[in-house]
């Protein structure tokens, strides 16, 4: 683990997401790697071409910025931080940006899913872990 240059943090504004972002700041002091946030807005490329209205996707947009906002803040002076906002699956955005950015780790949060529902409708995070080509950490 000592190549870590750049950290993928997806962000969607919940309290493992936030476990997270502080979890990669610490990680980035100690190897002055740079932070990379991705917020995704889950929502079908279709939808948005077919049904959504501007009202609609300002405020998916407004609400993605917030949350970027808010990761970015926690950010001390000196870490490079830079943040992302894309549209889709997010299991899969996750997959595809960390290996188009050449991300070096993902650290995301885990949203708790009970047993049941984790079976059935399954989980972003479980999907990451078990797809990605870098490691992946889970903050709880």
């Amino acid at each position: 683990m000592d190549n870590i240059k750049t950290i993928l943090v997806p962000v969607d504004g919940s309290e493992g997401s936030d476990k997270a972002v502080e979890f990669a700041i610490k990680l980035a002091q100690v190897y002055q790697a740079k932070i990379d946030f991705l917020y995704i807005a889950n929502i079908n490329q279709l939808a948005i071409n077919a049904c959504l209205s501007d009202a609609i996707l300002d405020a998916v947009t407004k609400a993605g910025d917030a949350i970027l906002d808010r990761a970015l803040a926690k950010v001390p002076q000196g870490i490079k931080v830079e943040a992302f906002s894309e549209t889709g699956s997010p299991s899969v955005t996750i997959l595809e940006f960390a290996e188009e950015n050449k991300n070096d780790m993902i650290a995301m949060g885990s949203r708790g899913l009970g047993v049941v529902k984790g079976v059935l409708l399954g989980s972003v995070s479980q999907y990451v872990v078990e797809n990605a080509k870098c490691p992946v950490v889970i903050a709880k």
